[in-house]
């Protein structure tokens, strides 16, 4: 049995749930599927967050890994994550995310100019991207069996 995470309980924490539960789609309380959006840019995150709750999402904006950490950890678990591929450029935000892409779906927005190393099991899309070729990747990904 799971003991309840202390507030500043990482990434540790958020890969024992997802080992103790047998993981399909993840949805909200109100059977919705759950989408963080990981970046430091508050536009990504805000424009991408608008048009997922538009189409029926429930969808959160983190600004680093960490925080999603913490987001895990408090009992919110996500169906799917959105990161801008600027946060794959710090190791242990990495190796958090490597181990993540095992148990769900993962899509990188990353640059043209300075990419991040792939990440094994994630799809990618390089910017420049509009918000709405994000959004219909979210929903393609959430809509394939191997999601």
């Amino acid at each position: 049995m799971l003991q309840k995470p202390s507030k500043h309980a990482g990434f540790s924490v958020f890969l024992q749930i997802f080992n103790c539960c047998s993981i399909g789609m993840l949805y909200s309380a109100a059977k919705m599927p759950v989408v963080f959006i990981v970046s430091g840019e508050w536009d990504l995150r805000g424009a991408v967050r608008a048009e997922l709750r538009e189409v029926g999402m429930e969808a959160l904006g983190m600004e680093t890994v960490e925080d999603m950490a913490r987001t895990i950890a408090g009992g919110i678990a996500p169906s799917l994550v959105v990161v801008d591929g600027e946060q794959l450029h710090k190791p242990k935000a990495r190796q958090d995310l490597q181990n993540l892409t095992s148990r769900l779906p993962l899509l990188v927005i990353d640059s043209r100019v300075s990419p991040s190393p792939p990440l094994p099991g994630a799809k990618t899309i390089l910017r420049p991207v509009q918000v709405k070729e994000i959004v219909a990747r979210v929903l393609a990904m959430l809509s394939s069996p191997a999601s």
